[in-house]
Formats: structure tokens, sequence, C-alpha cells
């Protein structure tokens, strides 16, 4: 790491001290990356991957970590997890947040290609991936750790971060930010309550926290499921007359109906009929079905059919109007599980047999249907909060999101408005504010679930901004 910071005497005594304090009790384990298959030359961007053992479930957390290529001494540190549950991080690496994409255009079949991506968020940040909770991508535990729950995932994110940062005490003075999206939605307010709990109690070292940033979260139970119904009847997906009947036979509530409430049940039913055909995570975009499993091989097909709803067509569409955009996930489960791949990153071998993007067989009991409250205790506590989503997303719509920030009762400090990216709208924002709390809320227009999959140089300007203090 260059020097040039005022800090850096201080951060040296830091370090020392705490290699003192924990180097008896914790293990290095992370590899600098300095190539990968399928990538031309070096990675110009410094990339490490280790894992981390946790007492949660004796798991070992595999995860990435990409240094800032701005200027890593001052810039912050995101942690970032993905939903599902089970959903590996890699989809914040290559398909989100982090600096390499999947080269789709002259994908022929084998190894697929990789190439920089010039708007990754570690252009301003320092971003930790892991795989959480264990069980997902290549985070691995034994088989008396599962089930895994809501609260136990958020433990072992924070026993994670904790010793990471032990392992790693140059970051411990930088700022820290905890990212999520989709359902981790849930889980991760959790964790930030924890961190500050440790810090007011005085658990050492204190952790530098300010704030969090959830993507298309997942929130409310109830909330979230109403919302599918609003958002389908705003966007033309039912009629006036459909939805006017279900409001009145199911009084505004549409989530844990049951068959006893006959006519409740029934408009439910006719809702779903218009929407079975939609493609939930974009609704413009196609529900596409397989038409062949070559190139892929009938193992990825298999895999693709447990990972998503909507599948693709064959590698041939990718020249057409008709483009899936969940054509890309195929070549995930080809490059994780390239042996040449996983020996590059350091994959411990006999660990993980078969890597699924996200694994929906993974043992998982939800534990808690709403962190609201949590959201509330933490709107006391003077952090910087960033919520966005995409107005195409009928997994978690922005209508339900924008309900749930409502009920925290915060005061607009900045009302609805177009936000901007080259001159063109990029979607719309509001700032709401209470005693040193801040929560900037925003849409990505013309982005689904997740946001920053369809609409990735908009959602780094987003943060860019955001995690710079600068208004959207």
């Amino acid at each position: 790491m260059a020097l040039g910071s005022g800090n850096y005497a201080n951060r040296m005594c830091l370090h020392l001290l705490l290699l003192l304090l924990f180097s008896v009790n914790v293990a290095f384990s992370d590899t600098l990356v300095t190539s990968l298959p399928g990538f031309d030359g070096d990675l110009p961007f410094k990339l490490y991957t280790g894992y981390v053992n946790i007492s949660v479930g004796n798991a070992e957390m595999f995860y990435y970590f990409i240094e800032s290529e701005g200027n890593p001494i001052e810039d912050p540190v995101l942690l970032w997890y993905s939903g599902g549950p089970g959903c590996s991080a890699f989809n914040g690496l290559i398909y989100e947040n982090g600096p390499l994409a999947f080269n789709l255009t002259d994908f022929a079949g084998g190894l697929p290609k990789t190439y920089y991506y010039p708007y990754s968020w570690t252009r301003t940040a320092s971003i930790l991936f892991v795989d959480a909770p264990a069980g997902t991508g290549f985070s691995y535990a034994g088989a008396d750790a599962f089930p895994v729950t809501d609260t136990k995932t958020a433990e072992q994110v924070y026993e994670f971060l904790r010793k990471w940062l032990v392992e790693h005490p140059d970051y411990l003075l930088n700022q820290l930010f905890i990212g999520a999206d989709s359902y981790s939605g849930i889980s991760a307010p959790i964790v930030v309550k924890r961190i500050i709990d440790d810090n007011d109690a005085g658990i050492e070292p204190r952790l530098n926290l300010k704030g969090y940033i959830l993507g298309c979260p997942r929130t409310d139970t109830d909330i979230n499921e109403n919302s599918k119904i609003i958002y389908s009847h705003r966007m033309g997906l039912v009629s006036d007359e459909l939805y006017k009947a279900a409001k009145e036979s199911c009084n505004g509530s549409y989530s844990s109906v049951t068959t006893s409430q006959a006519e409740c049940y029934e408009d439910l039913k006719l809702i779903q009929h218009c929407t079975r055909e939609i493609n939930k995570n974009h609704i413009l975009e196609p529900k596409c079905t397989w038409a062949s499993p070559e190139p892929y091989g009938e193992s990825v097909r298999r895999a693709l059919e447990e990972d998503t709803d909507g599948l693709f067509l064959s590698s041939s569409n990718t020249s057409t109007d008709y483009f899936c955009h969940t054509f890309s996930y195929a070549l995930s489960y080809l490059w994780a599980n390239n042996q040449s791949v996983r020996s590059a990153l350091n994959i411990r071998e006999g660990t993980v047999q078969d890597w699924k993007r996200c694994n929906k067989s993974i043992s998982f009991k939800s534990d808690v249907s709403s962190v609201i409250d949590y959201h509330k205790n933490l709107s006391t506590k003077g952090l910087q909060v960033l919520i966005f989503n995409g107005d195409h997303d009928l997994v978690i719509p922005n209508i339900g999101t924008q309900q749930w920030i409502k009920v925290l009762n915060l005061t607009i400090v900045n009302d609805w408005h177009q936000w901007l990216v080259d001159g063109q709208v990029a979607g719309y924002t509001i700032k709401y504010s209470s005693n040193g709390y801040r929560l900037t809320y925003a849409t990505i227009k013309g982005a689904g679930h997740s946001p920053q999959e369809y609409k990735r140089r908009e959602c780094f300007d987003m943060f860019d901004r955001f995690i710079h203090y600068y208004p959207l």
C-alpha cells in the first residue's frame, strides 16, 4: 500500500498493536491473485481471496477482497454480500459492483473470458465480497452447522467482518459501510446493529462504522407481498376492475391469504394468472426458457433450473433482439467450476464440489419476518444510509421500499426529484434526516432486480456520489 497520508504513523502503531493482541488466535489466510484464467494479462487491480474461520457453525467463510483503485488508505471499506438466501457474492463482483465482467459477445463454449469493467465501485472504495451464509458460494461448514437462519447469517457475517479486520488492521481506521441486496436486506440491518452495540459496549477493536447500503432489500414480508399487487396494477399488468375487487375482498392485505377467504383467494389467483408469464426480475424483459443445453452442458442446465425462474435460450440468441439477461448466469457456473480458475482463486480442494451462483438447496430457515424495528433503532445512530431500487423490479417493488421508509417517520430534507447521469434522467431520489441520521432513497430508471445488473454505470455514479457525501 502506498504511503502519503498523515494517518500513516497512527495506522502502523495500530497495526503492530493488533498483531500483538490477536496473532495468537487468528491465522492469516489470504492470497494476492495477480491473474485469472480467461483474463488477458495481469489484473489491473489488487484482488485477494481467502477464508476466515468463524465459530458460528465452525464455518469457513470465503471472500474476495478488492483494494480501492483510488486511494486505498483514505477510501471507505464496503462489506458486500448477496441475497437469495444462498447467492454467492460473486454476483456482486462480476455482475454488479466489481471490476470484472464476462465477455458475452464472443462466447462459443469452453472457459468464459472476462474483461476489466471500468465503472466499478472499487474505483472509489475497497470492497470485501463474502459468500454468506455458510453453504453459499465457496463458503462451507460441517453438516452440524445447518440449518442456517436469518439471525445466524447475521452472526456469521458479523464475526467474519470483525475477524477479517483484525487480520487486516490497516483498514480499521477507514470508514466502514455494510452493503447487501435482495433477501440479505433482512440480515444486514441486524449486522449493523450488532456493530453499534459492540462499539457502545467497548469491544475492541472498535469498528469505524459510518453507514449501510441496501439494494432492492427485503425488509418486511407483509409490505413486500402487498406491494407486488399494487405495483402490478400501477404498471398495467392487472386491470382496474380486478385490482379494485381484490382490494375490497382482501381488505388491502394480500399476504398469508388462505382458502377460507374464498373471494379474496380467487381474486388473487386471477392476479397471479395475469403476472404468471412476466419476468419478475425485470417486467419488460422476456421470461426465457431453454431451447438447448448446448454449449453449456446438462449439469449447467440443471443448476440454472434451480437458480432462477426464467432461464435462457441458447447463446445463438445473443445477437438477436431476443437476448436473455440470464444468459450470463450460465457462464458463472462454467467459470467457477473450472479447475484452473479454482486454483487461481486458491479454493480448497474437496470443500465445494459443485459451485452454484445461487444455492437453492442450502438448508435455510427464515426466523425474521420484518426488520423495520431495526431500521427505526438505527435511525437514532447518526448513520449515512443509501437504499435503492430498480423501478421495473417485481421481486422487491419500489413501492414497498418507499412504504417502509415512510414508517420510519423521518423528516424530508430534499424532496422527490430526478437525478442525472450524463444529462439524462437516471432515476428519482428523496433524502430524509433525523438527528444526524441521513437516508437517501433512489430509484434506478429501467433497472430490475438487482439494479446494478441492468444499469451498472448509473449505479456506480449513485454510489460514488453517496460515498463521498455528494447529493444525487
